[in-house]
């Protein structure tokens, strides 16, 4: 059924208001938004930028390090086999219009790379294709004027979420894939810029955190490892 179905649409309005009362959602990170990640033999650290929604605040973790932007200073400390220093900023609930115009500002320098954390509050919010590929399209301009490199990551894969219900999950997935599709013509279209799919087959028993919702430390380590797969060479 597709996801524009009026039926499948009032089921999961339905399931999406029990969830709202039924999940307590774990808070950001706590600590600093700034962190330096291994050591080599470069004559400089990499630069790297997290951005986005609560994946990027560190939403089921403890401090940054535990979640996506330490995990990814690691994997690509670990590649580059040269240190890699990181900064997040990132806000629990934000739209990509949130982004743009209230975070985006906020991420200070210049980068070898970004990447974006999105989607997931445009899903529930169920903001249209349209305001989703005009904001895109605007934080990954802004971006690539001071970044080498800018990554956008794909929506969650809602389906295997365990607090969700089964059609809202699947609802919730389909509108997802749909934005997903417009951040690839986005990224298609602008050199130096890449997407991420965020695939099924990251999540296993291990992946989420407490509240079901978030990645733990694991999760976001895997998910890590996989965006760091399309990031190009940054030495």
């Amino acid at each position: 059924m597709s996801p524009t179905s009026p039926v499948l649409r009032a089921v999961a309005l339905a399931q999406g208001m029990w969830v709202r009362r039924r999940i307590e959602l774990l808070p950001a990170a706590a600590g600093p938004m700034t962190g330096i990640e291994g050591s080599g033999l470069a004559s400089r650290a990499l630069e790297i930028g997290i951005l986005g929604e609560s994946t990027a605040a560190g939403c089921g973790v403890a401090a940054h390090r535990e979640g996506f932007a330490g995990a990814l200073a690691r994997s690509l400390s670990a590649t580059a086999a040269a240190p890699v220093r990181w900064q997040v900023v990132g806000r629990h609930g934000a739209t990509a219009s949130r982004i743009r115009h209230r975070l985006l500002p906020r991420l200070d320098g210049a980068f070898d790379l970004v990447v974006v954390l999105a989607g997931a509050n445009d899903v529930l919010s169920r903001r249209s294709d349209e305001e989703w590929r005009d904001d895109l399209t605007a934080i990954v301009e802004d971006l690539r004027e001071r970044s080498r490199h800018v990554v956008v990551a794909g929506t969650p894969p809602f389906a295997t979420f365990p607090t969700l219900p089964r059609t809202l999950g699947r609802y919730l997935a389909a509108r997802g894939a749909e934005l997903d599709e417009v951040s690839r013509q986005i990224c298609d279209a602008t050199p130096g810029a890449r997407f991420a799919e965020t695939d099924a087959g990251l999540v296993d028993a291990s992946f989420f955190a407490t509240d079901g919702f978030h990645p733990g430390a694991h999760g976001y380590e895997r998910w890590a490892d996989a965006v760091a797969d399309v990031v190009p060479a940054l030495v």
